[in-house]
């Protein structure tokens, strides 16, 4: 009998049951979440996931990484409650219905009132409807997000100009009660929430925090190794209550995009609503000009999905849990205590500042080198009696490619490798989004009707010059079956002939398949 391998996994990753990423990433992609030990799915209650210790490390750092960027840019932490009564949802849900009544209607918010109609989180929240045995009189809900506990506090704390900016944020978790298909960290029922909120004397030095949000974004997704597409929404596909949204999409490896931040600049409407006012130098009563930033667990999600292979996970050094793992080579009756020449190395790297693990399990060696690997650890050292009587260790990259490293300046010779590592995957993602960027095809009328000259390629994003009407962008949505991403923030050097229109314009406009 003769045995078929397939060879596009190799014989070691057939035995292990890994799927291959690039013939089927959506059975990939769940069973590496779970076989690398980031979460435990099989809790009674389907989309609220259970962090496992190596998973809830990772997000951590991550956070780590955020309260690091709040810091340089004097925002200050708060916490607020999980429970928000009804009331403050029907006030959301009037404001929201308001403001996307006078939208489609092309007038003046001020000139409308507020509509019963919900237009909120409403069908998404959980609710808390009792207390015990007694029956609420103000039923309370689960935070979807928190503009409303925290705009109902801003008017307490904001009296004068003095008071401002004020930039407030929280890590919480949220709650929504997602119908589709979950899926984790991209699409979950409680949600690990960054959020950032501010407040500011007027319009320019809101939009000052949206441009410093954007900055914000970029050191954290080059940390990350994570390229992005920054897009400012659709009309359409903008949060009512904001006047514009900034959408931060990653790519996935099969070509569909994910987002993982946004920026709202609400201008001074959720103000107005919640009568959020300052004492301006005029001694004027006047209203404040809003901003928010959020960011979700689904950064952990495209940093597995991009990074990760048939081995397992690849994780980017600033949110390895452990950057480096040591493995001495343990063998029987041999006169070298390779455990305690491991330990003292890991003390040294400790020392330097590295998050460092040593497997001194008596088990096999290739057992432990696939257990690192699927969990995706950057640096693996590989320490026996001949390594430590050259005075080296061996090193073998997540990445691939191994090497002796001297153990004579090994804090410094270790970081030089990890940064190697996050530039080649800085390298590997930024080629994957090139590839997968394309110019849409063509479009012309024949006999008053809009035909495509061309075809959609799966996993492939498009980008078009763009200045025409909601009709033509209907067009191109319905021909294509792509939604748009929004106006990308970095223009096109030169006009182009716009698609549908054919004015000239700078306005490089993005389409993509989307989580």
């Amino acid at each position: 009998m003769i045995t078929v391998v397939n060879m596009s996994q190799g014989p070691g990753k057939a035995k292990r049951g890994i799927p291959s990423k690039i013939e089927n990433f959506n059975e990939w992609y769940p069973f590496i979440v779970e076989a690398s030990d980031l979460v435990d799915k099989r809790y009674p209650i389907k989309g609220m996931d259970v962090w496992r210790p190596y998973g809830w490390k990772t997000m951590r750092l991550i956070d780590s990484l955020t309260h690091d960027e709040m810091e340089k840019t004097n925002h200050e932490e708060v916490n607020f409650p999980l429970l928000i009564p009804e009331n403050l949802l029907d006030k959301e849900n009037a404001l929201v219905a308001r403001l996307k009544r006078a939208r489609e209607e092309g007038i003046d918010p001020d000139e409308l009132r507020d509509e019963e109609e919900e237009g909120g989180f409403k069908k998404e929240v959980y609710w808390v409807k009792h207390a015990g045995e007694n029956e609420l009189d103000i039923p309370m809900f689960l935070r979807p997000t928190s503009e409303t506990a925290m705009y109902t506090m801003f008017p307490l704390w904001i009296r004068s100009h003095k008071d401002l900016p004020l930039k407030i944020y929280q890590m919480v978790n949220t709650f929504r009660y997602e119908t589709k298909q979950t899926r984790s960290f991209i699409r979950v029922r409680e949600i690990h929430f960054f959020e950032a909120h501010t407040a500011h004397i007027d319009e320019e030095d809101a939009s000052r925090q949206i441009a410093e949000d954007l900055e914000i974004v970029d050191r954290l997704m080059h940390k990350l190794c994570l390229p992005i597409i920054k897009a400012k929404r659709p009309v359409w596909d903008t949060f009512p209550g904001a006047w514009y949204t900034i959408g931060i999409d990653a790519v996935m490896p099969n070509g569909r995009t994910l987002q993982v931040a946004s920026c709202h600049h609400y201008r001074d409407q959720w103000a107005k609503a919640f009568d959020i006012t300052y004492e301006n130098l005029e001694a004027k009563q006047q209203y404040c000009h809003q901003t928010t930033y959020g960011m979700s667990e689904r950064l952990l999600g495209a940093v597995v999905g991009m990074h990760g292979d048939d081995n397992g996970l690849i994780m980017p050094p600033a949110i390895a849990p452990f950057q480096v793992v040591i493995c001495p080579m343990i063998k029987k009756n041999s006169e070298v205590d390779t455990v305690g020449a491991a330990e003292e190395l890991a003390e040294t790297l400790r020392n330097g500042g590295l998050r460092v693990k040593v497997d001194s399990r008596d088990i096999r060696a290739g057992q432990k080198y696939y257990d690192w690997e699927i969990k995706g650890v950057p640096l693996r050292l590989d320490l026996g009696p001949r390594d430590i009587a050259q005075g080296t260790v061996f090193a073998a990259r997540r990445t691939g490619g191994k090497e002796p490293l001297p153990m004579e300046g090994i804090v410094e010779n270790c970081r030089n490798v990890l940064s190697e590592i996050s530039d080649e995957l800085r390298n590997r993602s930024s080629m994957h989004m090139q590839d997968v960027i394309q110019q849409l095809p063509e479009f012309v009328q024949n006999e008053g009707k809009w035909e495509m000259k061309g075809e959609i390629v799966d996993g492939k994003i498009y980008q078009m010059a763009f200045d025409g009407s909601d009709a033509h962008a209907e067009v191109i949505e319905r021909l294509t079956g792509l939604t748009f991403l929004g106006d990308a923030t970095e223009e096109f050097d030169t006009e182009i002939n716009c698609h549908m229109s054919g004015k000239p314009t700078k306005r490089k406009v993005i389409l993509a398949k989307t989580y």
